[in-house]
């Protein structure tokens, strides 16, 4: 399928089903990566998934995108620009809604799949949105509740469904700040899986197994 010139550079894989709307899984690669990094996973998947994968809006030099900036500051350390992040949620939230217009997807079955900074992106927009949202995979990332729009308590996360997977030795992104999406998951009666795997800031084969079979159980 051609890609329509949208809001966000995006590949994309079609359905294979031929009747009626089908449903969609949108993935947001991490930190200096593009579109193509997750875009790999696609002919794996369950084939009735459109697959459709986001290049994120921020450019890196001298390759790369991001969601979000990452600074590093000799007093402050390293730390995220939050208001660049809510941004991207924003840009993401309008961009679902373009691409299930343009190409005509089920609005009630679309799902998250993130890496690291595509991860905490996913979570933002599934906790914002729930409503809008039916399942994340969430691979190496964490919740960042600073940019998360409105009340948690106000919100129905009925029909969210959220796999949550991490490195028991990622340098990137400390294991320790993933063990807590488990408790933050179960205050919001979210239904949840949460594993971690024996290596870095990346993603196992048993962990794309793992996931993958979570996800075919969906539909």
């Amino acid at each position: 399928m051609t890609t329509a010139q949208l809001s966000l550079t995006h590949l994309i894989k079609p359905s294979s089903l031929k009747e009626g709307k089908p449903p969609v899984l949108f993935m947001f690669h991490g930190y200096g990566s593009n579109e193509e990094d997750l875009f790999s996973f696609a002919p794996q998947l369950p084939s009735e998934l459109c697959i459709i994968a986001v290049r994120a809006p921020f450019t890196l030099q001298p390759f790369g995108y991001a969601w979000y900036a990452i600074n590093f500051d000799a007093d402050k350390g390293k730390w995220s620009d939050d208001e660049q992040a809510v941004e991207s949620r924003d840009k993401i939230v309008a961009f679902i809604d373009e691409a299930c217009e343009t190409y005509g997807l089920d609005t009630d079955r679309i799902s998250l799949l993130g890496f690291s900074q595509g991860t905490i992106l996913s979570y933002a927009v599934a906790l914002s949105y729930p409503e809008k949202i039916k399942n994340v995979i969430a691979l190496s990332g964490y919740i960042n509740e600073n940019l998360i729009s409105g009340d948690l308590a106000t919100k129905d996360f009925g029909k969210l469904t959220i796999y949550a997977s991490h490195g028991q030795v990622d340098q990137v992104i400390p294991p320790e700040w993933a063990q807590k999406i488990p408790g933050i998951l179960r205050a919001l009666q979210i239904a949840h899986v949460y594993e971690e795997f024996p290596v870095g800031h990346g993603v196992a084969p048993q962990n794309f197994y793992s996931f993958n079979a979570w996800l075919k159980d969906k539909f």
